[in-house]
């Protein structure tokens, strides 16, 4: 992999481009260790345009490690809601719990893995963006900038496999001076202009050391080369079901793989119902990982006193604020209810 040759001058120009073009978010703007372990929690799987209001109500309600870990495991996943991926709030609570009792804060990136919902990037990202500690990130940003820099051609099986291939390099080119700035320089560099399908090459502050520029305009968008997994198409039968006040919903077991703990409304397969020959009241649709859901949602009515599967609960509407239902019902419950 044949990287810049000139990794001082490649440091000095990127670094130069993030301090007079990073944008100002809340994190960097008034740092601390907390604020960025929080940020990189929220940006696991998000957009930092989708989480920044989530991030400014968090650290309201939780302005520190003390307060999140003394907070109810109610009230954490209701203000982590719409944010998806709700693992990462509960161990977000439960890495506070656990470093208000360490006798000092983890100092290395081995010590923060140690931490519930830790993981490599996550650990390189908190230990050198706010302890300094020469670790270099790789997550997509940094694996598309350097595939380009380097006009790396493999083809890899998925992103995690890309991820380790440029570990070595991306550490090679770290700056171990200013090792937190480097890596949300370079972050930012694939974040904002060396994008996946249309990188704005013209306006990038290292196109000089990249090899894929020198092969032409339209030859960067190629790079990297990564097989992404094959979306599955799944379509799901609900019931949107009441009865004077009362809206029947599903609450998803706490052993659950995702959405554990929250509400949603029913499948009609668990309710062992048939699916009406009518029209839905409404078609849906969302996604979850690879997953693209249709979920056909049917206005139903059943005898409030039926006996009910286990884990499904009648909740008076003017009760739903006061529950943790899934992002994407609690929208649609929003349209359709004032109707209804």
């Amino acid at each position: 992999m044949q990287l810049p040759k000139q990794t001082h001058r490649f440091r000095s120009d990127l670094l130069r481009w993030y301090q007079a073009a990073h944008r100002p978010l809340p994190w960097r703007t008034e740092p601390s260790l907390y604020r960025t372990v929080v940020s990189e929690f929220m940006l696991q799987q998000t957009q930092i345009k989708t989480m920044l209001p989530y991030f400014e109500r968090w650290m309201q309600l939780f302005p520190d490690f003390e307060t999140l870990a003394h907070a109810s495991a109610e009230t954490v996943l209701k203000n982590w809601e719409g944010l998806g991926y709700y693992s990462r709030a509960r161990n977000l609570h439960k890495l506070a719990q656990t470093f208000i009792r360490l006798p000092q804060a983890p100092q290395s990136p081995d010590e923060w893995q140690a931490l519930p919902g830790i993981g490599p990037y996550t650990a390189a990202a908190i230990a050198s963006i706010a302890q300094n500690f020469p670790a270099a990130v790789v997550d997509g940003n940094v694996v598309r900038v350097l595939a380009r820099l380097s006009d790396h051609t493999q083809s890899f099986s998925s992103n995690g496999q890309a991820v380790k291939i440029f570990q070595e390099p991306a550490h090679a080119l770290l700056d171990p001076h200013n090792p937190g700035d480097y890596n949300q320089a370079i972050m930012e560099l694939g974040a904002t202009l060396c994008q996946k399908s249309k990188p704005a090459c013209a306006s990038c502050p290292v196109q000089n050391h990249c090899r894929a520029y020198k092969k032409g305009a339209h030859y960067p968008a190629t790079l990297p080369r990564i097989q992404r997994p094959i979306a599955q198409k799944i379509q799901v039968e609900r019931g949107l079901i009441l009865h004077q006040n009362a809206l029947l919903l599903h609450r998803i077991p706490e052993d659950a793989p995702r959405l554990a703990g929250q509400y949603e409304l029913p499948r009609l397969d668990l309710l062992q119902l048939p699916t009406p020959p009518a029209k839905p009241l409404a078609v849906k649709t969302r996604g979850i990982a690879n997953q693209r859901i249709k979920e056909n949602l049917h206005l139903l009515q059943i005898a409030p006193k039926q006996n009910l599967p286990p884990h499904h609960y009648w909740v008076d509407t003017d009760q739903l604020e006061q529950i943790t239902l899934s992002g994407p019902h609690r929208k649609w419950l929003q349209q359709l209810l004032p109707s209804l």
